[in-house]
This record gives C-alpha cells, sequence and structure tokens, in this order.
C-alpha cells in the first residue's frame, strides 16, 4: 500500500490538527491521524442531501444553510436536487477546508462552490443559526462526526439542546433538520423529539450501492 502524500494541514479552534493527504487517487482528511472523511466513501452525505431537500424542489426560491463543507459532495447533491431561485449558505468553520475545496478537492463534487446560489460563511454554524429566525426551508448538518465531536470537542455545543433549538429556531415553518452522524444515537434521536422534531433515523451506507459501512442520518421536521 502506497504511503499518504501530504498536501496541507490546518488546525481546528482547539488545537486538533487536520491534514489533507492522498494516496493514488483519493484524498482522505485525518484528524490527529484517524479518517475523518475520505473521497472514496461520499454516498452517505449525498443521501443526506436527497432526504433533507425532497420537498424543496417544487418550493419558490428556497434558502438551505448546509453546515460543514466536507468535501462538496452534499453541497453538489443539494445544487443538483434544487431549483435555479434556490439560496444556500455554507458555513464553514475553517478557512483551510474552504481553499482544499476552491482547489485540490474542487474537481471532486464538480466545482460546487462555483455555482451562483451558494454564498460561502466562514463561521461557528451554532453562532450562524443562533443570529438567523425562520430563515431556512432545510438546515443540513455534517459537522465532524455528528453528536460524537472527533475534529473539535467545542462542537458538542451544537448537538446539545441550545444547539438544536437554535437549529429550529432558524427553520421555516416544516422546516427540515438533517443530520448526519457517523453512528446512531437514541438519547439524541429524543433529545430531537423533545425540541418539537418530528424525526425519521435513516441509515444509508457510506457507499449506497456500492457497500460500506452504515451511518446514520437524523431527519426531522418541524412541527
Amino acid at each position: 500500500m502506497k504511503p499518504f502524500e501530504l498536501l496541507d494541514q490546518t488546525l481546528s479552534p482547539d488545537g486538533t490538527t487536520l491534514r489533507l493527504v492522498r494516496r493514488d487517487n483519493e484524498y482522505i482528511i485525518l484528524v490527529d491521524g484517524a479518517v475523518l472523511m475520505s473521497s472514496r466513501m461520499h454516498g452517505s452525505e449525498e443521501a443526506l442531501a436527497t432526504l433533507a431537500c425532497q420537498r424543496l424542489r417544487t418550493l419558490r426560491q428556497p434558502s438551505v444553510l448546509i453546515g460543514g463543507l466536507g468535501m462538496g459532495f452534499t453541497l453538489r447533491t443539494t445544487l443538483d436536487l434544487l431549483p435555479r431561485d434556490a439560496a444556500v449558505l455554507v458555513v464553514e468553520l475553517l478557512p483551510a477546508v474552504v481553499e482544499w475545496n476552491r482547489g485540490l478537492l474542487g474537481p471532486l463534487a464538480n466545482h460546487p462552490l462555483k455555482d451562483q446560489r451558494v454564498r460561502v460563511e466562514i463561521a461557528d454554524v451554532l453562532v450562524t443559526l443562533s443570529s438567523c429566525r425562520d430563515q431556512f426551508d432545510a438546515v443540513l448538518l455534517d459537522v465532524d462526526n455528528g453528536p460524537a465531536a472527533l475534529a473539535a470537542s467545542n462542537n458538542d455545543a451544537l448537538y446539545n439542546h441550545r444547539g438544536i433549538a437554535a437549529a429550529r429556531a432558524a427553520l421555516k415553518k416544516d422546516g427540515v433538520l438533517a443530520i448526519w452522524a457517523a453512528q446512531d444515537d437514541r438519547k439524541f434521536q429524543q433529545q430531537l423529539r423533545d425540541a418539537r422534531f418530528d424525526v425519521q433515523v435513516h441509515h444509508p451506507r457510506g457507499r449506497l450501492k456500492k457497500g460500506g459501512p452504515r451511518h446514520t442520518i437524523f431527519l426531522s421536521r418541524k412541527s
């Protein structure tokens, strides 16, 4: 097996090191040596967008917030599903991740950041959600590993009661909150229900039809 080629690295606010590496044609983002995401396994990220955007296709000027850019696969699928008058706000904490997607990672998802419907904000998504009210038809969160933080310990705040309440307030009536997670979490499901969301849980494979591990998507509608 060929070794990793280090392409770039950056630090999260709590000092965690993220590295962008390449092995053959595969791009990988490592968090302190552990794999956070791979360009060969993005089926569940696409499923996140597909599930969240089902009802948005027929809306006029739908507005979507995506928390966490990753390698751009969730954003690409979202753009492919939404009409031309949609507006998509991507909130990414780390400037380096945005630059990676504008450069080396851009071709993987066909350069979604070049789409005129997209606006990028370098910020903590919880801060952005807390400043919005009744603004989005859907909020898609793919931050860290979901409720179990890996890349930055302060990501926990996004998935506690305060974070869920902020996401709910930022949604329009009947808006959808869709959250990607590496694994299921019954306690988190109940937190969503306690916050007056109607919750469905899906378990798409990392590579969809090609298999891979099962991930979890919490699909919640503002009731």
